[in-house]
């Protein structure tokens, strides 16, 4: 079995989104759209098994000091490889490169972001910008059950 993380170009957008669409129709993770995608690229890392996208996520920055784990999905054929383990760790390794002073990640997986140094927030703690540019799209918004964890770098 051949893995392989790497930052994507805009080639891989829709095999991406296709792998993401079940989460997206269930309300787990938000739609991206094929240019928005595009646009924040340069934030996404890979993970590929045996040539094929077996997940993703993305680091978005907010602001000099905050960051933010988004999209996290591993496909369920590659579930239990610790694949969605190593791309939030690449997240953190890219963070703190960038200078970054924490990650955010709004997740219904509090014990998988436990493990790996994340601990929860009050979710009025969270930048305002943070939640009208996003949370608004949600369709569970504005009754939120997602639970804000933070990491520090």
């Amino acid at each position: 079995m051949e893995i392989k993380f790497f930052k994507p170009d805009v080639t891989h957008i829709k095999a991406m989104q296709e792998l993401v669409q079940e989460e997206v129709d269930k309300g787990i993770i938000l739609l991206r759209t094929e240019d928005e995608m595009a646009n924040t690229i340069r934030s996404y890392t890979v993970v590929e098994v045996d040539g094929k996208i077996a997940g993703f996520t993305a680091l978005h920055i907010h602001s000099i000091r905050l960051s933010e784990v988004r999209s996290l999905i591993i496909s369920k054929e590659y579930r239990g490889l610790k694949l969605g383990k190593k791309l939030v760790e690449a997240c953190i390794k890219e963070g703190r490169k960038l200078g970054l002073q924490q990650i955010l990640s709004l997740t219904y997986q509090k014990g998988f972001f436990e493990s790996l140094g994340f601990y929860e927030i009050e979710k009025e703690k969270i930048p305002e910008h943070k939640i009208w540019a996003d949370c608004i799209r949600c369709k569970y918004f504005p009754v939120c059950e997602e639970i804000a964890m933070v990491y520090d770098l």
